[in-house]
């Protein structure tokens, strides 16, 4: 807070432009409350407010962050969380919402975000539910528009090709597949959209938990295909949603 204040000192002197003091601001306070140090300045940085992560943490931790991050900003979501956790979060914040296939907490208060372009979320088969709802969620609390297309794996390949018309509409799209992980290949020769793709733990035992689609899709062959780590379908949702932006 002292910072803060020195800050605005400036200002008030006008020793300090409002921009160069928002520069500065972006670099400034976070909260510390022992186990975790909150930091309040992400969505001033990044345009989205911190995100908490569910496993590992204490439930009751859980339900204190989101408290305090809220107490800044209208959105918070929680993502990997139980049944379990949203019942003791929402003990404290009666407004949060659980998305159960998605497996994501979110409080949404003020303005409904603003309606982005598309996003098509494309899964290869139905095992890959869980991790594609985990990015279509976070896409539409972020504001994107959102088409699913899911089930359309390369054993399969005409009930993509019967689907075409959704490559073509969407900003950005998403593929998730687990096996061999060919899916995103195939989605990144037949557009000229940016392809992200996530590799999932499904799979018989040689797929070795998501290695297999992991090294399939970094050694993609179709240009404009982009990969992130296995079953995140956090961090596809996030990226796709700062393209689209």
């Amino acid at each position: 807070m002292d910072k803060i204040e020195r800050l605005l000192k400036k200002i008030r002197a006008k020793k300090l432009g409002v921009k160069k003091a928002m520069e500065e601001l972006k670099l400034l306070p976070y909260e510390d409350i022992g186990f975790a140090k909150i930091d309040h300045h992400r969505k001033l940085r990044k345009g989205v407010p911190e995100v908490v992560f569910c496993p590992g943490k204490k439930p009751e931790h859980i339900a204190l962050i989101m408290s305090k991050i809220l107490r800044y900003t209208d959105t918070v979501l929680a993502t990997r969380a139980s049944p379990d956790i949203f019942k003791l979060v929402q003990g404290s914040i009666p407004d949060a919402i659980y998305f159960e296939d998605a497996g994501i907490v979110a409080v949404c208060r003020g303005k409904k975000a603003r309606k982005r372009g598309r996003v098509l979320v494309v899964s290869a088969g139905s095992g890959d539910f869980r991790a594609a709802e985990e990015a279509a969620v976070v896409l539409e609390l972020l504001g994107n528009r959102v088409d699913r297309l899911y089930d359309v794996g390369v054993a399969g390949l005409h009930r993509l090709i019967s689907n075409k018309d959704k490559l073509s509409k969407a900003n950005v799209i998403i593929v998730l597949a687990g096996m061999e992980g060919a899916l995103a290949s195939v989605v990144g020769g037949l557009t000229d959209k940016p392809v992200i793709a996530v590799p999932t733990s499904i799979g018989y035992g040689a797929s070795f938990r998501g290695i297999a689609p992991l090294l399939t899709m970094l050694n993609c062959c179709a240009p404009g295909v982009t990969v992130v780590n296995i079953d995140n379908g956090f961090g596809a949702g996030y990226f796709a949603h700062l393209i689209n932006k």
